[in-house]
């Protein structure tokens, strides 16, 4: 099975379960748990994870994708 890469635009989709590190957490690594409603990242890829916006309204940049 080929896994989805969190730093790749193109495998981050809307209405896909996601865990995010917000940026006030990005020193502790917390994660925040949610479904994708805006991709935030215009570039094809980033270092730190795609950034998008959640349905409940977080901000976040993806470090993993759930389905």
């Amino acid at each position: 099975m080929l896994t989805k890469d969190p730093k790749k635009r193109f495998d981050v989709k809307i209405g896909a379960k996601v865990n995010i590190v917000l940026k006030q957490d990005q020193r502790s690594g917390k994660l925040t748990q949610g479904v994708v409603k805006n991709l935030l990242t215009n570039s094809p890829t980033h270092p730190h994870g795609i950034k998008v916006r959640l349905v409940c309204g977080s901000v976040g940049r993806v470090q993993e994708i759930l389905n």
